[in-house]
């Protein structure tokens, strides 16, 4: 790999992560005072100003950004106005439940949508292709809210097998992970059934055919490596949007968990824990794309010989 193309990638994510602060840093102090929101519609006047002052909202918008960033610099991402502790350690702690939700959920895409998408190009045209991929449009299409309601009135209410709150055991991730899950499964399968179906069609896939290599071998072993790559592209963002994906999930199933922690802080206005946790999903998400333009190279020497020349131009 190219010193020169994964330095410019590095650069790349450290944009990103600075307009994704400043654009959130902006529209939460535009969208009106957080200590007239924090405190009693009947309190002094007096007593706001103490505490826009002890917060440094008194300051100037520029001079609250500088000192915001040098803050972050220094790993401070300030005091949660709710809380009275360290805004990344409210973060922090809910860090885990986020992600053990997300990467279970991502267990069931890969186990659901990976051989859905294969598949359905194995039977292209046929009824089984379409039951296949009409069932992954449906769990696709509908709203994740709308399906966790649904499995709560089922496993919850009606059968009384799984609790429909709260966390502390594995019971608590099954309706969460399968309503987050099922709806990426249905994207996965999607693009795996497109790419595949490309290969499937080109000529090394008849060659190894006529050469009497077994149908399982032709599959495993020359068709998904070679359909690997916009597979692993959109595995890649929706592991990316998993901790911020979950909000909705964890806002229904009230799992206590990043998501969760990012509607009731937007609600509060607690700039802190919401500029913490909008760092939290931007640095996610360009991690994962960075660790995705990586394996592309070494999915394919082709796009590696193109990062070379990229990198040298």
């Amino acid at each position: 790999m190219n010193p020169g193309f994964v330095i410019s990638k590095l650069i790349r994510c450290l944009v990103t992560l600075l307009l994704a602060v400043t654009f959130v840093f902006i529209v939460l102090r535009l969208s009106g005072d957080p200590a007239q929101r924090m405190l009693p519609d009947d309190i002094d006047a007096s007593v706001i100003d103490a505490y826009r002052q002890m917060w440094g909202l008194d300051k100037s918008m520029p001079e609250q950004f500088v000192r915001y960033i040098v803050s972050v610099l220094r790993g401070d991402f300030g005091i949660s106005f709710r809380d009275n502790r360290e805004a990344l350690d409210v973060v922090t702690e809910r860090i885990p439940a986020t992600l053990a939700l997300g990467f279970l959920a991502l267990a069931i895409t890969l186990f659901i949508g990976v051989p859905a998408g294969i598949f359905a190009a194995l039977n292209k045209g046929k009824w089984l292709d379409r039951a296949t991929m009409s069932a992954t449009i449906l769990g696709h299409s509908l709203p994740n809210f709308f399906l966790g309601i649904l499995l709560i009135l089922c496993f919850s209410m009606t059968l009384r097998w799984l609790p429909s709150s709260g966390i502390g055991t594995w019971q608590h991730l099954v309706m969460p992970a399968l309503t987050l899950g099922t709806a990426f499964a249905g994207t996965v399968a999607r693009f795996t059934r497109s790419s595949m179906l490309e290969v499937l069609d080109q000529p090394f896939m008849r060659t190894a055919r006529a050469k009497g290599v077994s149908n399982r071998n032709r599959v495993l072993h020359h068709a998904l490596p070679n359909a690997a790559i916009p597979i692993v592209t959109v595995i890649g963002l929706r592991l990316g949007a998993l901790v911020g994906g979950a909000t909705v999930v964890e806002t229904v199933f009230g799992y206590p968990g990043v998501g969760l922690l990012l509607v009731n802080s937007v609600a509060q206005r607690d700039l802190a824990v919401v500029q913490a946790v909008v760092l939290l999903i931007a640095f996610s998400m360009v991690v994962v794309n960075l660790i995705v333009d990586l394996a592309y190279g070494w999915l394919d020497p082709r796009i590696a010989a193109l990062q070379e020349r990229e990198a040298t131009t």
